[in-house]
């Protein structure tokens, strides 16, 4: 899956409940995820008397999911819509449940906006449907993103643990090594730019997801959620570090100004004039599909360390399914999201391309051994599995992130066309935060 700079949520939602959804370093504990073992009998009753689910998702690999999930239970009919990504889902899946009708059973929503439906108890919380027994089978950051106490508003489909996928062609080329912190980033930056105006390092004209996954790495937490109290602080430390660093690169114009997901961006990454992207693990589909020219040109390495030696990561993207409580057939859509995300569900998603947020998945040998043909036959997800390790603890999204994403261009955007720097662009960010947080009735710090 890919992460999304949201633009504008409609319509504000009322504030019933206080939540804290985190992301916290990933683990290895062995556990195994059984499907179906232990499943309340309505929804095995629910399952012999069949019905339609209805299933708004984006994400491919759902399809061959939607289909096995048929065969195994013949009289249930699955309906998989894609209504869009990011905002525009989010809008359709908010003005849905606020009219009442037309909400799907089953919702893809990202870590990053599943806050605002459990605030808003709009979600199912899948506890009463035995969902608390997958709590030792996901790796702790998805988990604890979908669950707070002993509430559970969605199940983890996957995770995106941050890697240094480069154009190994174009740092041969230019003789440049593979950076292992960010000021030898920087100088590969300079290199390889000075060697070939046409080569950037990577792209950027602001991502609100790409900003704080590097601001998460660095160290910086600028939010926390206390009951009603919020507090948006972008002046720590690790916020700027990564502000200093990448406003060398902003100065010295040595990052591509080209938007992600455009046909621009996937040109570069096909003609090396984009030679780097720092991103989730989910991304080697994308390449895959969207950059097969350059097959063999590229490959995976661990993020450049703020600190040398140091190995921290971060999350960049990830996604749920969860039950609104608009859902006709609740009982079969927790069956689909508890097939779709655990056990063979959840294996077959993965030989698919998803990358795992089950433990069992990210820790077999078949998944660590396996050979990437566009990265030259290495064996990538080894680094992603370590990137999975070492994600930095401690780590919160605010109950109204979707929000927040939405103004990301309006704020902090200006520092990609305009003199403003990127502290001020992020001080602009935060005080925007603010005041429509307090205007939803938290408490906000700064």
């Amino acid at each position: 899956m890919r992460t999304h700079t949201s633009r504008r949520l409609l319509g504000a939602l009322a504030v019933l409940a206080t939540l804290s959804l985190t992301a916290t370093a990933c683990g290895s504990d062995d556990s195994d995820a059984g499907t179906g073992g232990g499943t309340p009998k309505d929804v095995t009753a629910a399952l012999e008397k069949g019905g339609k689910v209805t299933v708004w998702a984006w994400e491919p690999t759902l399809k061959k999911v939607a289909a096995d999930f048929e065969k195994k239970y013949p009289n249930v009919d699955v309906e998989l819509v894609n209504a869009g990504t990011g905002d525009k889902q989010y809008t359709a899946l908010q003005n849905a449940i606020a009219a009442g009708n037309g909400a799907p059973d089953v919702a893809q929503i990202e870590y990053y906006a599943l806050g605002q439906f459990a605030i808003g108890k709009t979600v199912e919380d899948l506890s009463s449907y035995g969902a608390a027994k997958y709590g030792t089978s996901f790796t702790p950051g998805p988990w604890n993103a979908v669950s707070e106490d002993k509430a559970i508003y969605a199940l983890p489909m996957d995770s995106g643990p941050m890697a240094f996928f480069y154009n190994k062609k174009v740092f041969d080329k230019h003789g440049v090594k593979v950076p292992t912190t960010w000021e030898e980033y920087v100088e590969a930056a300079r290199t390889l730019h000075k060697a070939d105006p046409k080569v950037f390092i990577t792209n950027d004209t602001g991502d609100a997801g790409a900003t704080t996954s590097l601001i998460w790495q660095a160290g910086g937490r600028p939010y926390k959620t206390d009951g009603t109290n919020v507090t948006v602080n972008f002046g720590d430390e690790g916020t700027k570090k990564y502000t200093a660093t990448w406003q060398q690169l902003l100065d010295e114009k040595l990052v591509a100004p080209i938007s992600s997901w455009s046909d621009a961006w996937y040109k570069g990454l096909a003609d090396g004039s984009v030679a780097t992207l720092s991103i989730g693990a989910w991304m080697p589909a994308n390449l895959t599909s969207g950059v097969a020219a350059a097959s063999g040109d590229w490959r995976v390495a661990p993020l450049p360390q703020w600190t040398k030696g140091d190995k921290t990561s971060a999350e960049n993207g990830g996604s749920s399914l969860a039950v609104p409580k608009a859902a006709k057939n609740k009982e079969l859509a927790y069956a689909f999201t508890e097939f779709a995300t655990t056990g063979a569900g959840a294996s077959s998603r993965v030989t698919e391309g998803a990358f795992p947020a089950t433990r069992a998945d990210l820790e077999s040998q078949a998944f660590l051994d396996k050979p990437f043909p566009y990265f030259g036959g290495q064996q990538a997800n080894r680094i992603f599995a370590e990137s999975a390790r070492n994600v930095g603890e401690a780590w919160s999204y605010l109950p109204f992130q979707v929000y927040s994403n939405s103004i990301f261009n309006d704020t902090v955007g200006k520092a990609y066309v305009s003199p403003t720097k990127l502290d001020d662009g992020l001080k602009a960010w935060q005080d925007a935060s603010v005041k429509y947080g307090e205007g939803q009735g938290f408490t906000v710090n700064k």
